[in-house]
């Protein structure tokens, strides 16, 4: 990835890829294939200046999704195109684009396809989602590179370090809390990470950290929320008779669990299930979840928007 989904400013530095062992996804060769997306105040004549500023670039449309807001006039787009007349390097694309987007007073992006996102994937005492997470990054099924796992705790650094993956254990107490996060900006550093992936990490980050990760932090949590919070969420949605559980990934805002939904699952259940089926059924709801927002923030398919995104699936 080349850029967070927070605002772009052109020039900045381009972290370099990385790859898993056995990761077998073909993310093409540097300079050919790129994504971009862009807002901007809706008016006529958007899709095709983009268009044919891109045709002009030597560029083809591979694929391109746009939505138009009614109710609050802006327009969102993201186009995926392929370099046909030999590879660009990035920051010569978007020199192309900018005027453009100047022109249009568009908050933009553009990203090189042959550079994942790299992740670095936070986990305390449930590993479901962090071994669904490498799984389908081992075998080339999500569109991104686990750079480094850690942790609150020590468990799952075997089955981080199976997959060939560097495993960091940063314990957190109450009194500790500001040493452990110097000690997570280090690794974020050392791994040049693109995004946080909150896979079950039972800890709140603080406002700082948030701020300075803006759009780079996602994280799953039973969509139970806010009815049942703390601990067993499950067997206090057995005790009130629930009907559906579910999951929902969003990014982390300073505002509690409130930060932009990415995506929500959920499955109906009845009185037969009890808080251990629940729990079960749940595991299964974050952990696809949790995949297909990281799939689709690797995928540049999300565009935040105040306190909502909008999803290009």
């Amino acid at each position: 990835m080349s850029t967070s989904p927070a605002a772009r400013q052109p020039g900045s530095p381009t972290p370099a890829a990385g790859r898993l062992p056995g990761q077998q996804r073909d993310l093409g060769a540097p300079g050919h294939s790129f994504v971009l997306t862009l807002s901007c105040a809706d008016r006529r004549g958007i899709v095709w200046s983009v268009s044919g500023l891109l045709a002009e670039a030597g560029c083809s449309i591979v694929d391109s999704q746009q939505f138009g807001d009614a109710s609050t006039g802006q327009f969102f787009m993201r186009v995926h195109v392929r370099r046909e007349i030999g590879p660009i390097p990035l920051g010569e694309l978007e020199a192309v684009v900018e005027p453009l987007a100047r022109e249009f007073g568009m908050t933009w992006q553009l990203h090189d396809t042959a550079v994942p996102d790299r992740l670095v994937v936070m986990v305390s005492q449930q590993g479901h989602c962090l071994n669904d997470l490498l799984f389908r990054a081992r075998s080339g099924t999500l569109p991104a590179t686990i750079a480094a796992v850690v942790s609150n705790h020590p468990d799952f650094r075997d089955l981080a370090e199976w997959h060939g993956v560097p495993f960091h254990h940063i314990p957190v107490t109450a009194d500790t809390k500001p040493q452990a996060e110097d000690a997570l900006r280090e690794v974020l550093t050392e791994y040049r990470a693109d995004t946080i992936v909150l896979a079950r990490y039972m800890q709140v980050l603080s406002d700082r950290l948030c701020r300075e990760h803006e759009g780079r932090i996602i994280n799953i949590h039973h969509s139970l929320l806010p009815s049942f919070k703390g601990a067993r969420p499950y067997a206090q949605a057995y005790d009130r008779g629930v009907k559906v559980i579910g999951a929902t990934a969003h990014y982390v805002t300073a505002e509690l669990d409130e930060g932009p939904i990415i995506e929500q699952d959920f499955v109906r259940v009845d009185h037969s299930h009890d808080p251990a089926d629940l729990a079960a059924r749940g595991r299964d709801l974050e952990a696809l979840a949790l995949a297909r927002a990281v799939t689709w923030h690797s995928e540049h398919r999300v565009l935040r928007y105040g306190v909502k995104t909008v999803v290009f699936t």
